[in-house]
C-alpha cells in the first residue's frame, strides 16, 4: 500500500522570537515492511538542516534557523510503500516459546536498559503478574493478553500536555493517551523480564478507520529471540507492525518526540501550538 503522510507542526508567538536549533525526528526508519520512497522537510522560516543517526539508528535532523519570526512551521511530506499484514506469523525458536525463558548472554548485555524495571512500579508489577495464568505459559499469548489488558484497564484519553504518565499514574487514573498506554505496557513487560522499547510514527488501515488519527501515534515493541522486535499497540489491542509506519524507537517516549526545540524569549511568548497529520492511501 502506498501512503502519503503530511505532518505539520506550527508554533505561534505573541512577538518575533529567535529560534534555537530544533531536533526533528520525522523521517520513517524504513525496513522490510516500510520503504521510504520520498521525503521532503520544509521549514518556515527557512533553516539549514543536517542529518545524523542516534544510538537506536533513528534518522535525526537538526534545523538551525537564521531569522526571527512570530510563527514557526515545520512540515514533513512523506511517501512510503507500507505492508499491511494483519495476521503476522512470528518465528520464535522453541527456547523462547514458553515463559519464563532465558535470554542469551549477548541478548542480556545488548538489551540492557530496555529490560530495566522501574523502582516505583510496584502497582504495575502486581498488575503485570496477574496476566501469568500458569508457569510455564505461552510467551506470545502472555504478551497478547498484557496488550489487550491495557485497553481493558485504561480508557483512551487524548492529552495535549507534554510528558508521559508513569504506569502507576495511568493505572490509578484508568485513562491516558496512546503514549501513556504504551508506557504502561512497556513498564509491565519489563517487570516480567522482557526487553521492551517505545515506538512512534503513524497508524493507518483502510479497513479500520479508527486506527487513523490526526496526530502521531505511539506504541511499544518487545524483543523475542528469533522474531526480533514485535510491535504491540495497546491503544488498539493489536499485535504486529501492519498498519504502522515507524519513525523512531527509543528507551522511552521522551527520546523520540517528533519536534524538540526552544526559543529565546519569555515563557508566555508562546501563544499556540498545533499539530496536524494527514495520512492517505494513493
Amino acid at each position: 500500500m502506498r501512503l502519503r503522510i503530511i505532518h505539520t507542526t506550527t508554533y505561534r508567538y505573541l512577538r518575533e522570537v529567535e529560534f534555537n536549533p530544533h531536533r526533528l525526528m520525522l523521517r520513517p526508519r524504513g525496513g522490510s515492511d516500510v520503504q521510504v520512497l520520498q521525503h521532503a522537510l520544509r521549514c518556515s522560516p527557512s533553516a539549514d538542516v543536517s542529518w545524523a543517526q542516534d544510538v537506536f539508528g533513528n534518522p535525526v535532523a537538526t534545523a538551525r534557523f537564521g531569522e526571527r519570526a512570530r510563527e514557526l512551521e515545520i512540515t514533513s511530506d512523506i511517501l512510503v510503500e507500507a505492508a499491511v499484514d494483519l495476521w503476522p506469523v512470528f518465528q520464535i525458536p522453541p527456547r523462547a516459546q514458553t515463559f519464563p525463558f532465558e535470554h542469551s548472554a549477548d541478548e542480556l548485555i545488548d538489551l540492557g536498559a530496555l529490560r530495566a524495571r522501574p523502582d516505583n512500579g510496584s502497582s504495575v508489577r502486581l498488575w503485570a503478574q496477574g496476566f501469568i495464568r500458569s508457569r510455564p505459559t505461552d510467551t506470545l499469548s502472555l504478551l497478547k493478553d498484557l496488550n489487550a489488558g491495557v485497553l481493558a484497564s485504561v480508557a483512551y484519553r487524548p492529552r495535549d500536555e507534554e510528558g508521559v504518565q508513569t504506569g502507576a499514574e495511568t493505572l490509578a487514573m484508568a485513562s491516558g493517551s496512546c503514549r501513556d498506554m504504551a508506557a504502561l505496557f512497556i513498564e509491565a513487560a519489563r517487570h516480567l523480564g522482557f526487553g521492551a522499547r517505545a515506538a512512534s510514527g503513524y497508524a493507518f488501515d483502510p479497513e479500520t478507520p479508527s486506527l487513523q488519527t490526526d496526530t502521531t501515534h505511539a506504541w511499544a515493541e518487545v524483543y523475542l529471540p528469533g522474531a526480533g522486535w514485535i510491535a504491540f499497540d495497546p491503544t488498539h489491542a493489536r499485535v504486529g507492525a501492519g498498519g504502522l509506519v515507524t519513525v523512531a524507537v527509543g528507551r522511552c517516549n521522551a527520546q523520540i518526540m517528533p519536534v524538540v526545540g526552544s526559543y529565546a524569549g519569555a515563557p508566555d511568548d508562546l501563544a499556540a501550538m498545533e499539530v496536524d497529520v494527514d495520512v492517505r492511501a494513493l
